[in-house]
């Protein structure tokens, strides 16, 4: 029965045959002995006449002699051996099964046995569990893609995907695998395009990978193609190597100048905060001034007021002293000098500052 196998018994994979069973690159499509059909569709049996001639013979060799009526049955029970053969096909548990009547399709069949009466139903066979690995970038200058700001980058990074709707796989699109490399690749180049080369080379490829992901899936999904992207592994973005010596000077040199913009933020932020608490000390002290003299207007005021409640009580007496604390005040901060105003005197009379020396003789007794 057709299992869709290649000569070493392998399952084909998707996108390596299309709905008559024919893989690229044989002379022709292969029947159910392994051998060549050129000329016609596949699935076609070998020469009628030599399977009847051995069947013919098998049957001859286990029948008994003499049953020459019955010799009539032995192409008819090979024949009908041959068709069910034919019409049988067995779906593995990854696969599924799509039948097609004449060519067009019907239904799509899950996995276990099925009967497809063959040569009207045909059955092809899709491994929808399959994970495909499909490589960009590997070869020549195929990974080779012009960044946002005019540098040129080499980006290799794989493809993973399944198949999400047989009927789409197999009918909308045509070389599955070609169209989905060939989309990812336009998803790239453009995403590329408008990254700057530093992002694409350091911090920016978990984003790349997640934009052309995107892209590629909604592509795909425009076409009809039946494919799902299971993920986008971005394996390496480096500069070609002919100018890798000159693009790691142009980074160092970025390097540096990074450095003395961080150097110098340093320094002025320092400034900054010292000035700021030179600001504030000020302020600080201001305000300390400004409360300070409140203060002691106040207290002054108070006094004030309390020494007019006493004047207004007895005049006279808060007057004189008023009079005597001021000339206190007064007099004791300068120097003195006494005048004898009688005529017997010489005028000025010797002062001898006694308050001084007593002030004096103890600290000097030390």
């Amino acid at each position: 029965m057709p299992w869709n196998k290649d000569d070493d018994g392998k399952s084909q994979p998707p996108g390596d045959r299309g709905p008559w069973g024919k893989p690229p690159g044989n002379d022709g499509p292969k029947n159910n002995w392994g051998g060549s059909n050129k000329g016609g569709p596949g699935n076609i049996p070998p020469e009628l006449d030599d399977l009847f001639k051995k069947g013919r013979d098998g049957l001859k060799s286990v029948l008994p002699q003499g049953g020459g009526r019955g010799t009539w049955l032995l192409p008819l029970a090979a024949l009908a051996a041959f068709w069910v053969y034919n019409s049988v096909y067995q779906v593995q548990p990854d696969e599924r099964g799509m039948v097609l009547r004449l060519g067009a399709y019907t239904r799509t069949v899950p996995p276990g046995l099925h009967f497809a009466p063959w040569p009207i139903e045909t059955m092809e066979l899709l491994p929808v569990a399959a994970e495909n690995q499909t490589p960009i970038g590997d070869g020549g200058d195929e990974g080779l893609m012009l960044t946002g700001d005019e540098n040129m980058v080499d980006v290799k990074f794989k493809v993973l995907w399944k198949i999400a709707d047989p009927q789409k796989f197999l009918f909308s699109v045509a070389e599955q695998e070609s169209i989905v490399k060939a989309v990812a690749e336009s998803a790239m180049r453009e995403i590329v395009g408008r990254t700057p080369a530093s992002d694409a080379l350091t911090n920016g490829k978990l984003a790349i990978q997640d934009q052309v992901l995107d892209i590629t899936q909604r592509t795909l999904d425009k076409y009809n193609a039946g494919v799902k992207i299971t993920g986008l592994a971005l394996e390496g973005v480096e500069p070609p190597a002919p100018v890798l010596d000159a693009f790691e000077d142009v980074q160092r040199a970025k390097q540096d100048q990074q450095k003395s913009i961080n150097e110098a933020e340093r320094y002025s932020n320092q400034k900054l905060r010292n000035a700021e608490g030179d600001q504030a000390k000020l302020i600080e002290d201001a305000k300390g001034y400004k409360a300070q003299i409140i203060a002691e207007a106040k207290g002054e005021a108070q006094r004030f007021d309390s020494v007019y409640t006493e004047y207004a009580k007895a005049k006279d007496v808060t007057r004189e002293r008023l009079f005597l604390e001021t000339m206190e005040n007064v007099i004791g901060k300068s120097n003195r000098i006494i005048m004898d105003p009688s005529k017997s005197g010489q005028g000025v009379v010797p002062y001898l500052p006694l308050p001084a020396i007593q002030n004096a003789t103890p600290a000097g007794s030390n």
